[in-house]
């Protein structure tokens, strides 16, 4: 069938918009490799937009000597994993049972609006302060990962994808005398392997991506995780860390060429784990989000 005039021109402004949003993302990532890998005449003179000037790799043999950028780095390593694997976990146990109809789960409902009412009305920020201090969890990675150890939001894609599981399947196996546990880790998880990496992925950002946490529940910047060390880097420069050696390569660098560095080094952990879970993301999103 021949496309109407209207549809050729929804697909063209479809096109230039997707374009324009993919470029207004994709330029200032490379504006800022190209500023890490400038010299620091050229940055200092505004001189740089998408290809270095006077290539070197000074800021990146700055950055390899900075202890304090890899302590953030592995505090933000660990918490990510941590967080990744508490998020995970209480998410599909909390998912198994709310997925189920209310004739199977008496009072189903009132337990979904009990985490759903979270997105609506958090508890705020002040209390939530004084029960992680009260709990003794202040610079601690913990005060990182149990304040936010159910996300919601991915609750909910993780039940709707449950609920699209045949019941079927359920019940054939408690006919063999399969119980909830050997159910939901034997067909439940094998079947759902879209869903759980889109969640992982989504948990993982969050958890790589998350700064303020990190200022208000340390009391220590060498507790700091990498997102809250660059934050306070990107504000100002805390020469107070640096080497003695550090401070011969610094003249050969600009502040700007240091924290782009940084930037990068930071954004490569999410760039390579993304690709091994790209295949189940947008199946996942889709499937997840067909019922409610």
């Amino acid at each position: 069938m021949k496309a109407s005039v209207s549809y050729k021109v929804f697909q063209v402004c479809n096109i230039i918009i997707l374009l324009f949003l993919t470029l207004s993302c994709f330029l200032p990532f490379v504006y800022v490799v190209a500023v890490s890998l400038s010299d620091k005449v050229f940055v200092q003179a505004g001189q740089i937009v998408f290809w270095p000037k006077g290539f070197n790799l000074n800021a990146y043999r700055y950055l390899i000597k900075n202890a304090a950028f890899w302590r953030a780095f592995g505090i933000a390593i660990v918490r990510t994993i941590l967080g990744l694997i508490v998020n995970m976990s209480l998410i599909i146990l909390a998912a198994y049972p709310l997925s189920k109809s209310n004739d199977k789960m008496k009072g189903r409902s009132i337990y979904t609006w009990f985490f759903f009412i979270t997105m609506l009305v958090n508890g705020g920020l002040i209390p939530t302060y004084m029960l992680v201090s009260q709990v003794g969890l202040r610079n601690s990675i913990w005060a990182l990962i149990l304040p936010g150890a159910v996300p919601v939001f991915n609750l909910v894609l993780m039940i709707s994808f449950f609920r699209q599981i045949p019941v079927e399947m359920e019940e054939a196996s408690a006919i063999d005398g399969a119980g909830h546990f050997f159910t939901l880790l034997k067909i439940y998880i094998p079947l759902s392997k879209p869903a759980l990496a889109t969640v992982s992925l989504f948990c993982m950002v969050n958890h790589w991506n998350a700064w303020f946490d990190g200022m208000i529940y340390m009391r220590s910047p060498k507790m700091f995780p990498l997102q809250t060390y660059l934050r306070n880097l990107i504000l100002k420069m805390d020469i107070t860390q640096m080497s003695g050696d550090d401070y011969g390569l610094l003249d050969l660098l600009s502040n700007e060429s240091i924290k782009c560095a940084q930037i990068i080094v930071a954004i490569i952990p999410i760039l390579c784990v993304y690709p091994f879970l790209q295949k189940y993301f947008v199946k996942g999103i889709t499937l997840g989000g067909v019922k409610g």
